[in-house]
């Protein structure tokens, strides 16, 4: 069970408790990213590269991440146009257990929230959301480090 937003981590990127909208209506996650671009290597392969989230979100650190694997797909938004993304696939963190699913990559700097978790995340752990409910995981995930320590 999750609630409608969660606080989620994205362990190959070191970042912890990043906000994240459950959107039953979105089919694919998403991410928030900015300077995307396509760059060859010295060796001549290509790599992605990406700005995580941006300048005015409390967790940017101006770090660039690259990618080796990646893919380019029309997304539909929620305005109901077709965009061309860039899709990866990363982990993220629900009840103390890694995640691996795609995300596209978008700059969602006019949305509240860096992070959408679409319907087929969803379906591949088995979540249920309740509306009424928030952060769902990270409260679980409290509980269990008060357990143990």
């Amino acid at each position: 069970m999750l609630g409608r937003q969660e606080l989620v981590d994205f362990p190959a990127f070191g970042l912890l408790r990043v906000e994240a909208k459950i959107d039953t209506g979105a089919f694919t996650c998403a991410l928030h990213c900015t300077h995307q671009r396509v760059e060859q290597t010295a060796d001549g392969t290509a790599v992605l590269r990406v700005r995580l989230f941006d300048e005015l979100h409390p967790q940017h650190d101006g770090r660039i991440l690259e990618f080796r694997e990646w893919e380019e797909r029309e997304i539909r938004n929620s305005f109901g146009d077709v965009q061309r993304r860039f899709v990866i696939r990363t982990a993220v963190v629900l009840f103390g257990q890694p995640l691996e699913t795609e995300f596209s990559l978008s700059d969602r700097s006019d949305l509240r929230f860096p992070v959408l978790l679409g319907r087929a995340m969803l379906q591949q752990g088995h979540f249920l959301v309740d509306v009424m409910r928030r952060n769902v995981s990270y409260k679980y995930n409290q509980r269990q480090r008060k357990r143990k320590g």
